[in-house]
């Protein structure tokens, strides 16, 4: 295994970020993309002013993890910097006292095969917050990774626990640090960070902080298949009664074990790692495709291993004849009341009807009211409110049972949540890694599931849908954003690993009939959205 533990990086501020991305018929959104890494802002938010050291030694991060009988001494050889020219070991070394604590279990495996991992079960008596871990896979270059990112909704002081490794000499340890962080403006802040760089691609195995609370943590038996022996695997405890005791990002493997008696709202991915995909019936000029096109294209999407289609609307027989293909293919559909923009919401409103005497329920697991409709200011979060109880009521009423919701994108969520919770049925979000500028193809994943765990404390109650998400294989680079083909790769891999089984991706084919709007696309990407042939 390839690791790298490296000394702590200087904190960094985020804040919103803006730019023009059109949907569909080319309207445009406004999206503004949080710098999101972390989900459980501490009260009185933020970190990078006064720093208050409080040590506890644990395991380090990279070596396997055991429950010790005695103190014991363990030495391990990790890289702590990489450059093209030289790599700097050192051996890192840590006492392991006589406390059990449910910390993730860290393997690495020198063989590929299949293993199995035994149970275990830990009682925690005192709440307490030690150094977990956390892996993430680089590709060759400079990048920024780890840190905890908290949203602020006013300038405010947080103070929070913050892992990082000491080296002295030639040790490096594990330990946590209380940071205080002064937010000036609302936004989003990611502490304490990580940046280096790699000359090749490198599995990095970086500290995280755990506060695990008192109660009885188990860790499963679980069988591994191991098919990479440069991956570290990590086999988090879990507590019945609490919510998981270490970060939630945790790079974890395909594992086999017993069923979970957990339910969820959210579409369910059943034929692959990815849950949907966006598919407009539109030819590259932008004529409607015929029946039995829209057969064949929508045939591939089975055929890569998707469980959903997401439409965004009536036209270009749409209901008739994607409809009738995701029947055919054993698909399940997603449907769009289109709004645009220079009509507005009174001209969709016939789409209403449209959908309920189409009324073909059984093939429905969604709809989406609107796509980003306060983002592209067609209208105002009260008004979308309206709009989409008239839409659930005409539904219901045409014998729909299923869910209704509305796509917007983060930050109007966080703006608008007590106009827009009581009307949805669950949170739909259009989650774009790219149009965030700090992060890079490799961390999209990491950035999308932090976003949709954020997400899931805005709607009490309801889950969360991510109806878009992807990355351009064309364009202008947006910071750490380079689109390209091998980076939208890179980047599809990363979010079919963290949010595949949540995320609808965006979109199936480039869409060349938009280049009409090309004077208002700022990273000229909106024509190279296509993936399907990455899957």
């Amino acid at each position: 295994m390839r690791s790298a533990i490296l000394a702590t990086a200087a904190a960094f501020a985020g804040t919103a970020v803006a730019d023009v991305h059109m949907r569909r018929h080319g309207h445009e959104a406004l999206h503004h993309r949080g710098l999101h890494q972390s989900s459980s802002a501490i009260p009185e938010e933020s970190c990078g002013c006064t720093t208050e050291v409080i040590t506890y030694w644990g395991e380090p991060t990279t070596i396997p993890i055991e429950v010790p009988t005695s103190t014991v001494t363990s030495e391990t050889t990790s890289t702590v910097e990489s450059t093209s020219y030289t790599t700097i070991t050192v051996t890192a070394t840590s006492e392991t006292p006589e406390v059990t604590l449910p910390t993730p279990g860290v393997t690495s495996f020198t063989e590929t095969g299949t293993y199995t991992i035994p149970a275990t079960t830990i009682t925690v008596t005192d709440t307490t917050t030690v150094c977990g871990a956390t892996t993430t896979d680089l590709p060759s270059g400079t990048h920024t990774y780890g840190g905890v990112t908290t949203i602020v909704e006013t300038a405010t002081t947080i103070t929070c626990p913050i892992a990082t490794v000491k080296p002295t000499g030639s040790t490096v340890t594990s330990v946590i640090e209380t940071t205080t962080y002064v937010c000036p403006t609302p936004g989003t802040y990611t502490i304490n960070p990580t940046t280096t760089f790699v000359p090749t691609s490198t599995v990095v195995v970086y500290p995280t902080p755990a506060t695990i609370t008192p109660g009885t943590y188990t860790n499963p038996e679980s069988t591994i298949t191991v098919t990479r022996t440069d991956f570290t695997y990590v086999c988090p405890y879990t507590n019945g009664n609490e919510p998981t005791a270490v970060p939630t990002n945790t790079a974890v493997p395909t594992t086999t074990t017993e069923p979970s008696s957990t339910t969820t709202s959210v579409p369910i991915a059943t034929g692959g790692p990815q849950m949907g995909m966006t598919f407009t019936p539109y030819e590259t000029n932008g004529a409607c495709m015929s029946k039995d096109r829209v057969l064949e294209q929508v045939g591939i999407i089975k055929q890569k291993g998707f469980s959903h289609v997401r439409v965004y609307g009536t036209d270009c027989h749409t209901l008739e004849y994607v409809g009738a293909a995701a029947k055919a293919h054993g698909l399940k559909l997603i449907l769009g009341v289109y709004v645009d923009k220079n009509t507005g919401l009174k001209a969709a409103r016939p789409q209403f009807d449209e959908i309920a005497n189409w009324g073909q329920w059984g093939l429905v697991d969604l709809i989406a009211v609107g796509n980003e409709l306060i983002n592209q200011q067609v209208t105002d979060a009260a008004t979308l409110a309206g709009f989409v109880s008239d839409a659930k009521s005409t539904f219901q009423a045409a014998g729909y049972t299923g869910k209704v919701t509305t796509a917007e994108t983060m930050d109007n969520w966080l703006a608008n949540k007590a106009t827009l919770c009581p009307v949805v049925d669950i949170l739909g979000a259009n989650l774009h890694p790219f149009f965030n500028p700090s992060f890079t193809a490799s961390q999209a994943g990491e950035l999308v599931s932090n976003q949709i765990r954020d997400l899931k404390h805005v709607c009490p109650g309801l889950d969360v849908i991510n109806l878009e998400t992807g990355w351009p294989n064309g364009g202008i680079p947006n910071g750490l954003a380079i689109p390209g083909k091998s980076e939208q790769a890179t980047a599809i891999k990363s979010l079919v690993e963290k949010v595949g089984a949540d995320s609808v991706f965006f979109s199936y084919a480039d869409d060349a009939w938009k280049n009409k709007f090309a004077d208002t696309d700022t990273y000229k990407v909106e024509t190279h959205w296509g993936c399907i042939d990455v899957f």
